[in-house]
């Protein structure tokens, strides 16, 4: 009896996991949807903010190159997403997702808008978990600190000052505050020696994916080599 007691118990308690874990994984599996959803919705929208749609008319968000975290100078953790803004076929600006990971509280995850002439157009702050009040000024919703990116380039002040005023640079620490701002504007600065480094892939014109030629309608398309070395009378020009 004492045996079937705890063979009951036990099957209970193996019910009981296997309901909660099942319970976890549901719960997991729909907020995860909805986190992403969220996470997409802010990178589109701080997209806009770096590069309105007065600047640009390419579909961005469709316009894009991967990047991951074989980019040393990105410090991704995971593989993202460079956004390109065209205006009349010409890349006028590339958005770069840049990861500070020594931020106060651990990974400041930043997008950066870079101009084609090398100056930053924006930087946006899309995940942090900095101090309220603190180190949370990098977000533009508590702070405009970031606007003070914006036509800054590499020689713009000159590399070495590429820091914080305590250590020597032109940018404003936070009060009572040094750690985020130095590790972000380190971050930026990574970003546009990235975007240096990559100019001609991130600025050359885009090339359409298998995909996209097969979506386009045949009357559209470019003539191939044969029917363009051919007259109307089906003679080959030469």
């Amino acid at each position: 009896m004492f045996g079937s007691a705890i063979s009951r118990n036990s099957l209970l308690l193996a019910g009981f996991a296997v309901l909660t874990t099942g319970i976890i994984a549901g719960t997991y599996l729909g907020t995860s949807d909805r986190i992403a959803a969220a996470e997409r919705a802010a990178e589109e929208k701080a997209l806009f903010q770096i590069v309105p749609p007065t600047r640009h008319d390419n579909e961005l968000l469709e316009d894009t190159i991967p990047v991951g975290p074989q980019d040393s100078l990105l410090r991704l953790k995971k593989g993202k997403r460079v956004f390109i803004a065209r205006q009349g076929g010409e890349a006028i600006a590339a958005i770069i997702p840049v990861n500070a990971p020594d931020g106060y509280s651990g990974n400041i995850e930043l997008i950066i808008g870079v101009n084609r002439d090398g100056s930053v157009a924006g930087v946006r702050a899309l995940q942090h978990r900095e101090t309220p009040g603190l180190g949370d000024k990098v977000d533009i919703k508590k702070s405009d600190w970031v606007l003070d990116f914006e036509g800054r380039g590499l020689g713009t002040p000159p590399l070495e000052q590429w820091t914080v005023k305590k250590d020597g640079g032109v940018f404003d620490q936070f009060t009572g505050a040094t750690i985020t701002p130095r590790a972000v504007v380190m971050a930026v600065r990574r970003g546009l020696e990235y975007f240096e480094a990559n100019r001609e892939r991130l600025l050359a014109d885009r090339v359409e994916s298998d995909s996209e030629v097969a979506q386009t309608p045949a009357a559209e398309r470019e003539p191939t080599m044969a029917h363009a070395n051919t007259d109307a009378g089906g003679q080959d020009r030469g």
